[in-house]
């Protein structure tokens, strides 16, 4: 592309992610207020479209169960709308599809959300269900076997893809015994010793209003919101929530290679290592470098030399996660079994490239444009906003955190970039996953 044309359509790009802030700085300027029991609930009246969206969000994950039984916040996720006290898990998905709404319930390594998702015509119907799921799960002893059994088999046939067995040992290694560090599905083992006596004390304690924060969005006024809950919620009542047991982990101090026999005709790599929390100050900074380096697609470092230059690889991408606690950083990717250790050489040598040598200023201008240019792509939707909603509260992010977030982005300066890259990468204390054919692969040296 020519230079200035390709200037002109950065700059454009740029000029629109400004008229998206400037004409809807409104647009997730929610009402945010603490109930008397505690819960935390956020409303934002958007009525273009006859529809509602409901996102709340539970501290309750596996920072809060026991080790050996793990998976034990996960079953509690699950059971939620296999049966209530006036309803079976048929009647409830009978129900939902009858009035074409969404009801899901969902697992994070830091919470749980229930969402819905409603016409406003049947908000009412919509919202008496998810409050039902949420205030009167029974934890019948069946419907436990039964889940439990699926889990199971779904942790069984997991074994065979390459994918999951390396990003297991991967968790495995980098997080030790933090919580973080074993499947948020638990084990066969750890399932078979949770008792539903456990489930309901799990659920006692942490399901409160006190520990969760709530977001509704759409075409639904502040009166009528606070009626329903009134009417649907009044029985949830606060408690006093034990805090989270306290977890340390720490970077390798060498790196770590685990190799994995398989039959393939391609190697799986995970190489990285711990990451930053989400509350780190550099995380906006880190977030840029990562984009160059391997998690902006074909704009990226990684994918740019092992797919277009060497091609090595039909995908390659890095990534830092967000969570509560450290998350970790990744590289991922496929390869020949004899070309494995070869691509591991230029993944280190593009992580050294980035800690010694300023990315270029069109490097930076390409990774700011995108990131800006796309996160309007997470307020969307109704359902997006009231999911972004409940997690910048979560994650302490601020009720302005929509407006702020390019300037945060545009902040980062190439001194920033090489400054995260030295301070949060590390090419010689890694962890390094390799699934494959390891007589094709051969040894892999540190």
């Amino acid at each position: 592309m020519h230079e200035g044309l390709r200037k002109g359509m950065v700059l454009i790009v740029m000029m629109l992610v400004c008229l998206f802030y400037v004409g809807t700085a409104q647009a997730v300027d929610a009402r945010r207020e603490v109930l008397n029991n505690g819960l935390v609930l956020f409303h934002y009246e958007k009525d273009h479209l006859p529809m509602v969206a409901v996102s709340l969000l539970i501290k309750a994950s596996p920072l809060q169960e026991p080790p050996d039984k793990a998976g034990l916040a996960n079953l509690v996720a699950e059971l939620l709308t296999e049966g209530t006290a006036k309803r079976t898990s048929e009647e409830i998905a009978e129900e939902i599809e009858f009035i074409g709404a969404e009801l899901d319930v969902s697992q994070d390594r830091d919470y749980v959300t229930i969402t819905l998702r409603v016409l406003k015509k049947h908000f009412k119907k919509g919202f008496e269900l998810f409050s039902d799921v949420l205030l009167n799960p029974v934890f019948r002893e069946e419907e436990i076997e039964r889940k439990k059994a699926l889990i199971k088999d779904f942790l069984k046939q997991a074994e065979e893809e390459p994918s999951f067995v390396a990003s297991r040992e991967f968790r495995k290694t980098v997080y030790g015994e933090h919580p973080y560090g074993r499947l948020v599905e638990g084990t066969a083992e750890t399932l078979s010793r949770i008792t539903r006596e456990d489930i309901i004390e799990f659920y006692k304690t942490y399901y409160r209003p006190n520990n969760a924060i709530m977001a509704a969005v759409g075409d639904i006024s502040s009166e009528e919101l606070h009626n329903y809950i009134k009417k649907y919620l009044s029985s949830w009542q606060d408690a006093i929530v034990p805090e989270s047991p306290k977890y340390s982990v720490a970077l390798l101090k060498r790196p770590k290679i685990i190799t994995i026999d398989r039959e393939l005709t391609q190697a799986n790599i995970k190489f990285g290592h711990l990451g930053i929390r989400r509350d780190n100050p550099d995380y906006y900074a880190v977030t840029v470098m990562n984009y160059i380096l391997g998690g902006g697609g074909f704009a990226s470092r990684l994918m740019s030399r092992i797919r277009d230059d060497m091609g090595l690889a039909y995908d390659v991408h890095s990534f830092f996660t967000s969570d509560k606690e450290p998350g970790v950083f990744q590289v991922g990717v496929q390869t020949k079994n004899s070309s494995a250790k070869t691509v591991i050489d230029v993944i280190k040598e593009e992580i050294v490239r980035i800690q010694t040598e300023p990315v270029s200023e069109q490097e930076l201008e390409d990774a700011k444009a995108y990131l800006t240019g796309s996160f309007p792509r997470r307020i969307d939707t109704m359902g997006k906003i009231a999911s972004f909603l409940v997690l910048t509260e979560f994650y302490g992010l601020g009720m302005d955190y929509d407006k702020k977030y390019p300037f945060y982005i545009n902040s980062v300066s190439r001194e920033d970039v090489l400054r995260v890259a030295k301070k949060y990468l590390h090419p010689d204390r890694y962890v390094l996953v390799v699934v494959g054919d390891m007589k094709q692969v051969g040894e892999i040296l540190p």
